[in-house]
């Protein structure tokens, strides 16, 4: 007997279109080889139970559904009439095929969801004006905003006559205060130019680079935003199966004849209800899963499918997406003659396989992604991308100020020839009377004119 020798010849359950391969990546054809995800399982499956195999495809091309003579077609059918004693394919566990055939644990998960095209799921959001510049990003400019804004505070403190008002006399000392300082450097970012301006070398550098970097940000923000907008949305939201029953401005159907028909059919749920009748009533089946993804990917279409193959074509297309929500989880099985003694050595080879991470391994060998670079959305930009400006940036900052001190260090040294001090003494004053609070360098400045005067 052929089940006694271990020999054991298996109907695999792909879709045949002229005698080649369709279901990626299940099993598919390279040469005459055959290689895919259920090829990696029967392999792994058979070393475990400890059984040699022979491979057929199945002649009709269908998975297996009962008809209405009662005869099963597709693989299940291959197995009742004994033409096959293992059928391994994405073949999902129902209560009608439990009936006609035996079958093991599930080795993979799956569910129904749908999928669409981008541009008809995604919502826009209320902070989307925020979306150019990574969350990372934003928080460089913020630092980057605040320390400008120090140091613009602390070169106005060491050089006291660093910012003029143009419209003023020269003659007049404008106070520079840190609320002041946070003014400046937000004008300057928004391009409004907020006065007053710098006079001294310090001041000019430390704004020129702030001024710099605020264009070439502008610049990138701008040009970001306007390539994330697209004019040819629709603007509709779908995020679950009750906002797809609730529209009726873009078509939806699923595979003919398949376990996800017989879901919405056999539901009581009045929102399952509602998208099976208007499938019927628009007739909006498709007749292979690669109709309903191009039907995805032209728009105003979505396709209701199980959700592990929905995640293959947008691992594959970078303008589709799979909502969200998943419903009626079911699993994949292995099919074999009802009755038979293998299905509990099989299930057991199956979770051994899961346990030990095997089974994942194999799905994100086989459902890896190919999508290199979505063209129909610009990625946010990252700190990385800005590294110049903000390298710009910190040098002027950090120049700008070693020019503030040697201003003041300058003329440290000319009052302490003056006074006939040493250089040290008369800096350190400097400093402590500069970085004082305003009042106190108002009463620093009457000493100063005092002395000017003596």
């Amino acid at each position: 007997e052929m089940m006694m020798l271990g020999l054991f010849l298996l109907s695999f359950g792909f879709l045949l279109d002229r005698g080649t391969c369709t279901q990626e990546p299940y099993v598919m054809s390279k040469g005459a080889q055959l290689e895919g995800f259920c090829m990696d399982l029967l392999s792994e499956i058979a070393k475990k139970v400890g059984f040699k195999y022979k491979v057929q495809l199945v002649k009709d091309g269908a998975y297996g559904r009962q008809e209405e003579s009662g005869n099963w077609n597709g693989m299940v059918g291959e197995v009742v009439r004994g033409e096959a004693d293992l059928a391994i394919a994405p073949l999902t566990l129902t209560a009608a095929r439990e009936k006609a055939v035996g079958m093991t644990k599930p080795f993979m998960q799956t569910g129904i969801s749908i999928l669409l095209r981008k541009d008809i799921s995604e919502d826009a959001g209320f902070f989307d004006f925020l979306s150019p510049f990574s969350a990372q990003t934003w928080v460089g400019i913020l630092i980057a905003y605040l320390g400008t804004a120090a140091c613009i505070f602390i070169v106005a403190r060491l050089v006291m006559k660093a910012w003029v008002t143009l419209s003023a006399p020269q003659s007049e000392k404008n106070t520079f205060g840190l609320l002041h300082s946070l003014w400046y450097t937000a004008g300057a970012l928004t391009l409004q130019g907020a006065g007053p301006h710098p006079k001294a070398l310090s001041g000019r550098v430390i704004c020129s680079s702030w001024w710099l970097f605020s264009v070439v940000l502008l610049a990138c923000y701008f040009s970001n935003l306007s390539s994330t907008k697209t004019p040819e949305s629709s603007h509709l939201t779908v995020k679950g199966f009750e906002d797809l029953a609730n529209q009726d401005v873009i078509e939806y159907g699923c595979l003919a004849g398949s376990s996800t028909l017989a879901f919405f059919k056999n539901s009581n749920n009045p929102v399952y209800r509602r998208i099976y009748e208007h499938m019927e009533r628009t007739k909006s089946f498709v007749s292979s899963m690669d109709e309903g993804i191009r039907r995805a990917k032209e728009g105003n279409y979505a396709f209701i499918g199980e959700s592990v193959s929905l995640d293959l074509a947008v691992a594959r297309y970078c303008e589709l997406v799979r909502a969200h929500e998943v419903v009626g989880m079911r699993g994949y099985s292995i099919a074999a003659a009802l009755g038979s003694p293998i299905i509990k050595n099989l299930s057991v080879a199956i979770l051994q396989l899961s346990e030990a991470g095997e089974l994942a391994y194999l799905q994100s060998k086989w459902w890896a992604s190919s999508c290199i670079a979505d063209k129909g959305k610009v990625s946010a930009v990252q700190p990385h991308n800005l590294k110049g400006i903000f390298l710009v940036l910190s040098l002027g900052l950090g120049l700008g100020t070693i020019v503030a001190v040697l201003e003041l260090t300058f003329k440290s040294r000319r009052r302490a020839a003056e006074h006939k001090k040493t250089c040290c003494s008369v800096l350190t004053e400097e400093l402590s009377v500069r970085l004082r609070t305003s009042s106190g360098n108002r009463s620093q400045e009457n000493v100063d004119k005092d002395k000017e005067k003596a």
